[in-house]
């Protein structure tokens, strides 16, 4: 059956864990390949709401196999609290979480090497959540990084130790004082380490190979989103990792030729946090009603959400890169208040130029080019199939498909796993 992939194709947040968990039901393996804590998966249903941050959002479903790859940075102690906080819903990760022994460990120091380095970089700083997710993966490209596999082996205290030793080093190059809370966070980390020894920590290679090879359904769970793809997004303000469909070949040692469907989730509009370029960012009313309906806070951070338009010609970008098969529209419902919606076409570039496709930088663009869609005006609550939807909001999915090529099959309308519409029912 080989391996389906579920990519976001904005800048994060468009509601992956949502999805991953809607979809769920028809796959025997979740793996999540990229990332690390810095990404907030939400999922919302029978009156509960819960963030995600390392763990697979296929933990909710009993059958699932859940597996955190080799492409993940995993951070022991907020893992611990995470899986902690699943005991609530009688969830008991030993028994359905796989973690990769591949996987790059997140130490105390990899935390205040990414708070030195963006306080270095001033009024450059490109937003980071400061969880040690670049430094960790600098240390996994230079070769000197931890795995999960490291854990259990005689001389890990010693690796430790030695990669501390490094960090501290560059810390007192840049004059960051880390000598009140480092005590606290080693603490913290060493009960973590303890607390993840509980775990079946292994090559997931195989185990993922062999669930295609037994005819199994593999869903791949990727994390932030296209346009922060360390190389096709907009650098330097990136995430520190792949986040396209290469990354899930990568991140869970799959072969190309294993991929099957690729699901690219977009929100109506467009929504970015932290720095960086954003052509279609709204500083109006309208921006503004986008972040309040919305409820556009970082699940995460809880950093408030830049707001915008679609952006069609970033949209068809992720698109190509990844082989999107089908679409997946999220946050209709935030747009029902809306008259008129606007859809970015092209850019406007400084030297007066007109184009339809990315420029090397982002920051060339003057201004967006926008075409006008009538809004719908009403309330899509009561929609429970993809027939009930009001003309203009048909209209907006024909407009899309039209542009971007792919045809969209799911609309989500609230953020409950019930308000999700797929079209024709293609789960049944």
């Amino acid at each position: 059956m080989g391996v389906d992939v579920l990519l976001g194709l904005q800048w994060g947040d468009e509601g992956k864990g949502k999805i991953v968990d809607y979809l769920s039901n028809k796959y025997d393996v979740v793996a999540r390949f990229q990332g690390g804590p810095n990404a907030g998966h939400t999922l919302e249903f029978e009156g509960i709401k819960h963030v995600l941050h390392q763990v697979p959002s296929g933990v909710f479903h009993e059958h699932i196999t859940n597996v955190i790859g080799n492409g993940v940075v995993l951070d022991p102690i907020i893992f611990k609290q995470e899986a902690e906080k699943l005991h609530q819903y009688n969830i008991d990760l030993t028994k359905n979480l796989v973690i990769s022994d591949k996987a790059q460990i997140i130490v105390p120091t990899h935390k205040l090497l990414d708070q030195a380095y963006e306080k270095a970089k001033g009024d450059q700083k490109i937003g980071s959540t400061l969880k040690g997710i670049g430094p960790t993966y600098q240390d996994k490209i230079g070769r000197s990084g931890l795995r999960a596999g490291d854990i259990v082996l005689d001389d890990f205290e010693e690796k430790y130790t030695e990669l501390k030793e490094k960090h501290k080093t560059i810390l007192d190059f840049y004059q960051f004082d880390y000598s009140s809370v480092l005590k606290q966070m080693e603490a913290d980390f060493k009960e973590g380490i303890a607390y993840l020894k509980q775990f079946s920590i292994r090559n997931t290679e195989y185990l993922i190979n062999n669930a295609i090879k037994e005819g199994k359904s593999v869903l791949a769970e990727g994390a932030q989103g296209s346009m922060l793809d360390v190389d096709y997004g907009t650098y330097p303000f990136v995430t520190s990792s792949n986040t396209t469909v290469a990354g899930a070949c990568t991140g869970l040692g799959i072969s190309p030729s294993s991929v099957n469907k690729v699901f690219g989730i977009f929100k109506a509009y467009c929504t970015r946090v932290g720095g960086g370029p954003f052509p279609t960012e709204l500083f109006d009313e309208d921006g503004k009603r986008l972040q309040d309906i919305g409820r556009e806070f970082g699940a995460t951070t809880g950093r408030a959400r830049r707001c915008g338009w679609i952006d069609l010609p970033a949209l068809k970008y992720a698109i190509m890169l990844s082989g999107v098969t089908e679409l997946y529209m999220m946050k209709a419902d935030v747009l029902n208040s809306f008259n008129k919606i606007k859809a970015c076409v092209g850019y406007k570039l400084k030297n007066g130029e007109t184009v339809s496709e990315l420029p090397y930088s982002l920051y060339e663009i003057e201004e967006p080019i926008y075409e006008e869609i009538k809004g719908w005006g009403n309330e899509l609550s009561v929609v429970e199939k993809f027939e009930d939807f009001p003309q203009e909001v048909n209209s907006y999915i024909d407009y899309l498909e039209e542009k971007l090529e792919v045809s969209i099959n799911l609309v989500s309308i609230g953020p409950d796993r019930s308000e999700t519409i797929m079209k024709n029912n293609i789960l049944v």
